[in-house]
């Protein structure tokens, strides 16, 4: 493909040295454009505001100690929680609603590797949660990294007020809402949206910072391995137009792009650039496609659209016959010849050398643009969409000239009996006369 998709670093998730799920460092783009967002986001009244720091204004408590895995084995699951055991007088407690709906649930002696988030003295109980799992945001245990559930409030100039359970406020980045460009955040406004950790601030008023854009690069991933091994050339699939760019159309096929070049988008020539483009498609449109090619080593999917459509030219072209006489207009002299338009679409051309039966030098001296003239049609390749045309085979020729046969003397001319071959025959006898045409 003609390019590649730019996009924010990902932060997947990894275990920490304690084990607690860590995203990777945020890339100095990335962090620029939080902070330019943050400061967007900040009350003009608000102590640091514009400065790209919390104010004065004291934030929830720092509590000590790190979260940690463990495994376990499942000793109970009753309606709202599972039960673990980690050792002699060792208990873990675990939220069912950490499974999805259909999901299997854990059963009574499964190994279960669970994350330790905090210990509860009065219920001498560890507090667990599943790994990589959506659930509510508790301030003490929040970390980089976490998958939480966060409910937008709002909308500024840098991207979306969110807030967590408890009632945390929390901010969502517009670079960050949906791996395509998001043109109006309104619409997010009450709802509850998947998130991911990516930076914790603690002092001031605790600014937390979210990504959306990273769950959903991470599932179309997923999708994408799957595609793998379900996508072939020539199949015919559905998409979203992603992103248009000067030379074609970015196009979701189902969690992984694919571009179809501006030659592929019509059998018409439409034109070079954006503006081009956009007058076939618009970011959002269902589309039909076929696959061209797939490059799985550089991530290079190449679509299609013309091919699913009947080609114009070609139906033009199957109703022009060799041996047919026209009229056409000249759209375009070149040095070689001139080209004649024969139907909307549809060009033939006539060589210098079937202009006229006079030698032509200059084929301007022949034809002009726009004049409209006569042809007949030599031949028809539909496969190289070419059309060979002649103004000489309907013009008589000049007496005398040697363009009627002037292409010589055909081969059944030349091999009849001739005084001038029986006086040779005659010399060299029958059987010792070797011509070069015998």
């Amino acid at each position: 493909m003609a390019e590649e998709h730019t996009s924010t670093p990902t932060t997947d998730t990894t275990p920490a040295a304690d084990g607690m799920p860590q995203a990777q460092p945020l890339s100095d783009e990335l962090s620029k454009q939080i902070d330019a967002a943050m400061d967007a986001s900040t009350p003009a009244d608000q102590p640091g505001a514009g400065k790209g720091k919390p104010g004065g204004i004291r934030g929830p408590r720092v509590v000590g100690g790190q979260s940690s895995m463990r495994s376990g084995k499942v000793v109970n699951v009753t309606e709202s929680d599972i039960f673990l055991e980690f050792g002699p007088k060792e208990l873990g407690i675990v939220s069912r609603d950490q499974w999805r709906e259909g999901e299997n649930m854990p059963e009574a002696g499964q190994e279960l590797e669970v994350l330790v988030e905090r210990f509860d003295k009065d219920e001498s109980i560890f507090v667990c949660a599943r790994p990589g799992a959506i659930r509510k945001a508790i301030w003490d245990t929040l970390q980089t990294g976490q998958v939480v559930e966060a409910t937008c409030v709002g909308t500024n100039k840098g991207g979306l007020e969110m807030e967590l359970a408890g009632g945390h406020r929390a901010f969502l980045p517009a670079s960050q809402v949906a791996i395509e460009r998001v043109n109006d955040l309104d619409k997010f406004i009450g709802q509850k949206l998947e998130c991911e950790v990516q930076r914790v601030e603690r002092r001031g008023q605790g600014n937390v910072v979210l990504s959306r854009r990273v769950i959903l690069e991470k599932e179309r991933a997923k999708e994408a391995e799957k595609l793998k091994d379900t996508l072939a050339v020539g199949q015919v699939v559905e998409g979203t137009v992603q992103r248009i760019a000067p030379f074609g159309a970015f196009v979701d096929i189902g969690g992984i792009d694919g571009l179809i070049h501006v030659s592929d988008l019509s059998h018409e020539r439409i034109g070079q650039g954006e503006a081009a483009v956009r007058k076939m498609l618009s970011e959002g449109q269902q589309v039909r496609v076929e696959i061209l090619k797939l490059d799985w080593e550089n991530q290079r999917i190449g679509l299609g659209m013309k091919q699913l459509q009947a080609d114009p030219y070609a139906e033009k072209m199957g109703a022009i016959e060799e041996g047919a006489e026209l009229s056409g207009r000249v759209t375009k002299i070149m040095d070689f010849g001139a080209f004649v338009e024969l139907a909307p679409g549809v060009e033939g051309l006539i060589h210098i050398s079937e202009l006229d039966h006079r030698r032509v030098k200059v084929v301007s001296d022949a034809v002009k643009p726009d004049e409209v003239v006569k042809v007949k049609v030599l031949s028809v390749d539909p496969g190289s969409r070419r059309i060979g045309l002649s103004m000489k085979a309907l013009k008589a020729a000049p007496a005398g000239s040697k363009d009627k046969g002037e292409r010589g003397p055909s081969a059944e001319e030349i091999l009849k009996e001739t005084p001038q071959l029986r006086r040779l025959r005659e010399k060299f006898g029958s059987g010792g006369f070797k011509g070069g045409l015998g």
